[in-house]
């Protein structure tokens, strides 16, 4: 199988991934996380972390924008999982892919509300207030976290069963036409 069409099997994944944001599902359990590590795994290409983003920015154009400065912390939480999914591609090991998903989970979380506890004044400006932004969030966390696994292994497991048969089926068809295949 070509690169065009492994290419072609993961963006159609992202894709479906992000059109998922808009089926009515639990706060916070959505695939953008998994998306965003997925990408960064398998589309090395510079535009390959614009495919989440630009996923991400049209979901958010049919789901509503909120303010910029979450906004800004959620996509820089998701350039920040591309990221730490272009080294989990160095080191893909199933292992790797779950500490990779929970980083980024982490990352997301805390960024993100840190951003709110920064910019609003929903929570004092102290230490009691920030961990009372925290505090208040987790229920939320436990979702994205939860959401987090789910796609990720959702993502990444379909990706290689697509792949593997798709190897299989072009091998089947290499032994159909020329007899016998060597792997010599």
């Amino acid at each position: 199988m070509n690169n065009k069409t492994k290419v072609f099997i993961a963006a159609s994944i992202i894709i479906l991934a992000a059109a998922s944001r808009l089926v009515k599902h639990p706060y916070n359990f959505t695939p953008i996380i998994a998306m965003s590590l997925f990408a960064g795994c398998y589309l090395k290409q510079r535009w390959g972390i614009l495919l989440p983003l630009v996923a991400m920015l049209v979901s958010d154009y049919f789901i509503g924008f909120y303010h910029w400065q979450v906004m800004v912390s959620v996509y820089l939480s998701i350039a920040l999982a591309f990221v730490i999914g272009s080294f989990l591609a160095k080191y893909l090991k199933w292992y790797n892919v779950i500490f990779s998903s929970l980083i980024s989970s982490i990352i997301f979380f805390v960024i993100t509300n840190f951003s709110v506890w920064a910019f609003f004044d929903w929570y004092a400006h102290s230490w009691q207030g920030l961990v009372s932004c925290f505090t208040l969030a987790l229920p939320f966390f436990r979702n994205s976290l939860a959401g987090d696994l789910f796609y990720t292994g959702l993502i990444f497991g379909l990706y290689h069963l697509a792949v593997a048969w798709l190897n299989k089926k072009v091998l089947k068809e290499g032994q159909d036409k020329y007899g016998k295949v060597s792997f010599q």
